[in-house]
């Protein structure tokens, strides 16, 4: 019979202590075998390398952390040599290269939540992903995609370019309900951008997005349509985007203005008028319907200034260029730098001629080091031709033009909805500093100046009410601000065009005036209440035959009442020009105040001034759709651009898209 000792030599996994719960075996014992060293003494010996470790001695047990460790965290040699061989890839269920298989069971801990396998909703989260990243339909068909989805999950079935197709239009659908429901929500009226994209098929694309004001007075924005417009420069492109909007989300009745971006004869204008004129209420006969962006003008602008100087820019740009495409050449120039104890304190750097703000700051740059690039080696065969001093001060004058414009459009990438009433500022500066400069008599300038301010003006004539009012519905200007800056503008000719936005505001006033005011179903209720009691006990004294000329009464004792609403905020005092003072948050402390002066404000400060996205602020050309998008259906495009938009915003109301919940 075996002793002891001997019965304890052949054990491979530890035996349970007597009077001791058994534990549950650990994933290192697949990689260690115990051996007796001594009486009362274990080590465990690794099955790779043949290393032993402390395990137990006489009632001690170490553990299997550092067991853990050898392993997992590759410190064993014998089982790095083995990975290092290893020419297959590793497939679930087969070896993996090395002497010992894959563990077969493991055991969680309780730390590890445990998510049941879901196939449907796999097939949302692709969607969302494919959606939100870009990503082309055809991904769900590629040989490393679907590999690295069946290791992951071999049970999820791989679905097909149609299958994926249908679960994002089927994600855009269910979203679509919930931006409905939410537009529904909103108290006031809706204003419509338009930015028109082109394509490598000629074809136009038309973003059209909603700006609303909510009734908490926040602002918000959403994409509602993208229309493909075969011909976009025909005269009917935007009407019929605009067209298609408003019965899509039954918008008739609601649009308050409409900013574009993409040149629009005077015929297409009266066409968008005479739709808007049928489905729309006119405000202003139609003057707040139209307007430009402000960030296409300014773009514009800038573009023709550096056209205008193209030669001289080019030179710097290529003086920029051999200095920062060469390691030795940049040293050699801040050696000069430090030399000449030039102080500027810009760094060097090569435009992106698509975005103009680059090539601004790139001169900017440039000519503060003017006398360093003097000094450079002309004689060096990659050094092209220097600009001369005179180049040097016309490229200074070509940026003093730029400033105004630069620092106008940089406040468009502040905001998602920048503000009317700061660009109101902005624009008459520029007309204003234009105007000067057009007395010039500079044969570099002259030319250039005299079409910048042709475009500010035109800019000016078709947006200055809008912008006007918007300043007039901040309690911090009002009509003072206007009357100030139309004085610098117009000289004697002012008081005639500050009466024009006097004018306007009064009649906007007293168009919201005669909207009937919606009861509250509160107040409806207690109304409906009240009449029955008055009923029961007068009869028909109190019938409406009885009281027509009652309800005349309080209509127009009603209106002078509200008229006086504006005129009360006008003789106010200006509140303080705080930098951080939110107007809307005025408004809404306010509108018990002032009920329809403060919907009309409303309105108004949701006009938006710009089309482009904050980082398309700059562009100089017109946004290409991709060649993979413009290859899709006009819908499916539609339902990917909108669809991802829509899920970036996080609400309950806005979002179905619900957290996993998780079984433990």
């Amino acid at each position: 019979m075996a002793t002891p000792e001997e019965n304890n030599a052949m054990v491979v996994y530890p035996e349970p202590q007597p009077n001791k719960r058994r534990k549950k075996k650990s994933i290192v014992w697949e990689h260690f075998t115990i051996e007796n060293v001594s009486a009362g003494c274990r080590r465990a010996c690794c099955n790779q390398c043949k290393q032993t470790f402390a395990y137990s001695t006489g009632n001690k047990v170490a553990g299997t952390s550092h067991l853990k460790r050898h392993i997992a965290k590759g410190t064993c040699p014998a089982l790095l040599r083995n990975q290092a061989n290893q020419v297959t890839p590793y497939t679930p269920g087969s070896g993996n290269g090395s002497a010992t298989p894959p563990p077969k069971r493991r055991y969680r801990t309780p730390s590890t939540p445990y998510v049941p396998f879901d196939a449907d909703r796999c097939r949302h989260e692709i969607a969302r992903m494919i959606i939100m990243h870009d990503y082309p339909l055809h991904m769900v068909e590629h040989s490393g995609f679907v590999t690295f989805v069946q290791n992951l999950q071999p049970r999820f079935g791989m679905v097909s370019f149609n299958t994926v197709h249908g679960d994002c239009v089927a994600t855009y659908l269910r979203e679509k309900q919930n931006v409905m429901k939410f537009i529904e929500g909103m108290p006031g009226r809706v204003c419509l951008t338009l930015d028109v994209w082109s394509s490598n098929q000629s074809l136009a694309y038309v973003f059209v997005t909603g700006h609303f004001i909510d009734a908490d007075w926040k602002p918000h924005k959403r994409i509602l349509n993208v229309v493909m417009e075969p011909y976009p420069d025909s005269d009917s492109a935007l009407s019929h985007a605009v067209a298609c909007c408003l019965s899509d989300w039954s918008l008739e009745g609601k649009l308050f203005s409409v900013t574009y971006n993409h040149p629009v004869s005077e015929r297409g204008l009266e066409n968008l008028r005479s739709l808007l004129c049928i489905k729309n209420p006119l405000i202003l006969n139609g003057q707040f319907l139209i307007g430009n962006c402000i960030a296409r003008t300014l773009s514009s602008i800038a573009k023709d200034l550096l056209w205008a100087g193209q030669e001289i820019v080019k030179k710097i740009r290529d003086s920029v260029k051999y200095v920062k495409t060469s390691e030795s050449h940049e040293e050699k120039f801040v050696e000069l730098k430090q030399q000449l104890q030039v102080p500027s304190e810009k760094s060097l750097f090569i435009d992106d001629q698509t975005q103009w703000n680059t090539t601004y700051q790139m001169l900017v740059a440039a000519s503060e080091l003017k006398e360093v690039f003097s000094c450079l080696d002309t004689s060096d065969p990659d050094y092209k031709e220097a600009p001369s001093m005179l180049e040097w001060k016309q490229a200074e004058s070509i940026c003093g033009y730029l400033k105004p414009l630069y620092d106008a459009a940089s406040l468009l990438t502040l905001t998602a909805s920048p503000n009317a009433v700061t660009i109101f500022h902005e624009v008459w500066k520029i007309q204003t500093d234009l105007a000067r400069a057009a007395t010039n008599e500079d044969p570099f300038m002259s030319p250039v100046t005299k079409a910048m301010q042709g475009k500010i003006i035109r800019y000016w004539r078709d947006c200055s009410l809008v912008l006007a009012i918007a300043v007039v519905m901040d309690p911090r200007f009002k009509m003072k601000l206007v009357e100030f800056s139309f004085s610098k503008m117009y000289g004697e000719d002012a008081a005639a065009y500050i009466k024009i936005v006097q004018d306007g505001v009064q009649e906007l006033f007293l168009e919201y005036v005669a909207l009937p005011l919606p009861l509250t179903p509160t107040y409806a209720e207690e109304g409906n209440t009240e009449n029955i009691k008055i009923e029961d006990h007068q009869g028909s004294l109190l019938s409406d035959n009885g009281l027509t000329d009652f309800d005349v009464y309080i209509m127009e004792t009603a209106s002078h009442q509200m008229k006086s609403e504006m005129e009360q905020y006008l003789e106010e005092s200006l509140l303080p020009r705080l930098h951080d003072f939110d107007v809307l948050g005025w408004w809404k402390l306010n509108k018990l105040k002032f009920p329809t002066l403060s919907k009309m404000a409303r309105d108004i400060l949701t006009i938006p001034v710009s089309t482009a996205a904050p980082d398309s602020v700059f562009d100089t050309e017109m946004k290409e759709l991709d060649e993979y998008r413009s290859s899709l259906r006009p819908e499916t495009v539609e339902a990917l651009v909108c669809a991802k938009e829509w899920l970036q915003y996080v609400g309950p109301s806005e979002s179905s898209h619900a957290l996993v919940k998780m079984e433990l």
